[in-house]
């Protein structure tokens, strides 16, 4: 583990922005692009000066936007390499579908810029190991964008209380996440929009024909280009967990499945129900389109089930029970973790000072990979047995042919 401070002395002089501005580039800006395109506006010391997409009409409504918001004209490229070549460029935020999350990163840190990537981390395990391996040989500045850990206050006193022991030893974690409901319809395969780039959208992920569920935002819910409903909220659910108990990686996980929905040609399921087994701790997860038993007006939670209680929270709230009962009033231990100054602006802050984030590549892989075995334990029907020392599945040659993809020519894993 590295210590807080990625460079000391004289390093941080010369690989700190120049100036108190802050120049960044923009890859993917679509949906989730846009929204974090606003977000590091919002930030006067920020300047957007050049965006990527690979669908003309997401780059003409982020330059739009920069244009009225900041009344500057930002460079505009289709492949993400040219952006990286601009050689003032202090850093880029990646807003790409997950199978277009670890090549820009990697290729960012070579290019010597920080990197602020979206949730999940990689789409496989084997390129999130390469991006924390090429974020370390550079020394970049890096932070996943699973925001709420530090954009909402309450995971912080969650944490808190459960290590204060105020539940006692805990042994059980039930974590979930509402799924949905409405299928995403069945189009037909049709030729791709003249405004988008199809095949280099595809990138490394295999040669399909074009479908209007298979890009954008229904990506998620295709198994080439990312994990579903539930691995786009892994991260931000399981977040809290990891956090507050210190885990590491599971040692075993088994899972069970089924995408039950009308009117749909999507791959991912809807109903979906894991086991996590870590040393001394079982994590329950479950997707489904209703919560769990008491509280099924969640739409996410983590239950901590402890010794001496049970404490049960989502993004902004949480609640203590005690053989059953609610306990609305209790002693709280005084706070421990510092405020943040958000998500953003602690990686903004860190760019200067060279600190680490709280959610850089290698919070992110140790999150996210678990996440990623749960898919594979799912996809090829095996209870899977993990070697996080090998980042290896021990006991199924077909499970472990999943920790990393192979790439679609020309693309290559660094």
């Amino acid at each position: 583990m590295l210590t807080r401070r990625i460079f000391v002395g004289s390093s941080a002089a010369v690989l700190a922005p120049a100036s108190d501005r802050i120049r960044v580039g923009f890859i993917g800006t679509g949906g989730m692009g846009m929204g974090r395109l606003r977000g590091f506006l919002n930030h006067p010391d920020v300047d957007a000066v050049a965006v990527s997409d690979l669908d003309a009409t997401h780059a003409a409504q982020a330059t739009e936007y920069i244009q009225k918001h900041r009344n500057a004209k930002a460079e505009v490229f289709t492949d993400y390499r040219k952006l990286l070549a601009i050689k003032d460029l202090d850093a880029v935020c990646i807003a790409t579908p997950d199978h277009w999350h670890a090549l820009p990163a990697i290729h960012a840190c070579q290019a010597g810029k920080d990197v602020f990537v979206e949730k999940p981390l990689s789409y496989s395990i084997g390129e999130g190991r390469a991006m924390l391996r090429a974020a370390r040989a550079a020394k970049r500045v890096t932070q996943m964008g699973n925001h709420i850990h530090n954009d909402l206050p309450n995971y912080r006193r969650v944490v808190e209380l459960i290590q204060s022991g105020l539940i006692g030893k805990v042994t059980r974690v039930n974590v979930w996440k509402t799924s949905e409901t409405k299928g995403i319809g069945a189009p037909a395969d049709i030729a791709p929009p003249p405004n988008l780039d199809y095949d280099f959208w595809l990138g490394p992920a295999p040669k399909r024909p074009y479908n209007p569920n298979r890009s954008h935002f229904k990506y998620r819910f295709f198994w080439d280009y990312s994990g579903g409903m539930f691995i786009d909220f892994w991260c931000h659910v399981t977040d809290v967990v990891y956090w507050a108990l210190k885990l590491e990686a599971p040692k075993s996980i088994a899972a069970s499945g089924r995408r039950e929905l009308s009117d749909d040609n999507g791959e991912t399921p809807n109903y979906f129900e894991l086991q996590y087994e870590y040393p001394g701790l079982t994590m329950l997860w479950s997707l489904n389109p209703i919560g769990p038993p008491g509280f099924e007006d969640w739409g996410i939670g983590a239950a901590f089930q402890g010794t001496e209680g049970t404490l049960v929270t989502d993004y902004g709230r949480h609640k203590l029970f005690v053989k059953g009962k609610e306990v609305p009033d209790f002693n709280r231990p005084a706070q421990s973790i510092p405020d943040s100054p958000g998500h953003i602006r602690e990686f903004l802050n860190s760019i200067k000072s060279r600190d680490l984030c709280t959610c850089d590549v290698e919070y992110g892989h140790k999150l996210n990979k678990a996440g990623l075995l749960g898919n594979i334990a799912l996809r090829t029907a095996t209870r899977l047995e993990w070697n996080d020392a090998r980042e290896h599945v021990e006991n199924s040659k077909q499970a472990d042919a999943l920790v990393t993809r192979r790439y679609r020519r020309p693309w290559k894993l660094d």
